[in-house]
């Protein structure tokens, strides 16, 4: 008999860039779906904010609140990455890291993605459209705005 079975990795990292953008989205498209597999370990890291004495943006922290996140690191790029694979006195390493990032980001996944798993080597967002005057402008600012985190 041959069968399927879908087990949860043990302990996830999610990354979440900050820098000139907040992105709470981040948060919930990588927490929602890690929970929802049955992780039982998830550790949030992103970029520590001069404005907010070093911790990650309050909106971040907010966010990972209330999804019951409360294993955040105030860590950001390519050394976010590496905490994760190989843990540190205050974090556990994990088995998959998920979450976009810059060129350093990508990097440091592509390199590491022997030690863990990886989601994706994520680039920045692009969009073209492409319309017509028969376009609805509604539609159309609806798909540029879709861009605009």
């Amino acid at each position: 008999t041959v069968t399927e079975k879908w087990v949860p990795v043990e302990r996830v990292g999610l990354y979440v860039p900050g820098g000139r953008s907040v992105y709470p989205s981040s948060v919930v498209m990588n927490v929602v779906p890690a929970q929802e597999a049955g992780v039982e370990g998830i550790a949030v890291a992103s970029p520590p904010q001069k404005d907010f004495d070093g911790l990650p943006h309050p909106t971040i922290l907010a966010a990972c609140a209330l999804l019951g996140v409360d294993e955040v690191y105030a860590a950001g790029g390519a050394q976010a990455v590496a905490m994760f694979a190989y843990g540190t006195e205050d974090c556990l390493p994990v088995n998959l890291v998920t979450g976009p990032g810059n060129i350093y980001v990508a990097a440091a996944k592509r390199l590491l993605k022997g030690r863990i798993g990886i989601d994706a080597e994520a680039g920045p967002t692009e969009i073209a459209i492409l319309a017509d005057a028969g376009a609805d402008p509604v539609h159309v600012a609806a798909d540029l705005i879709s861009q605009a985190e």
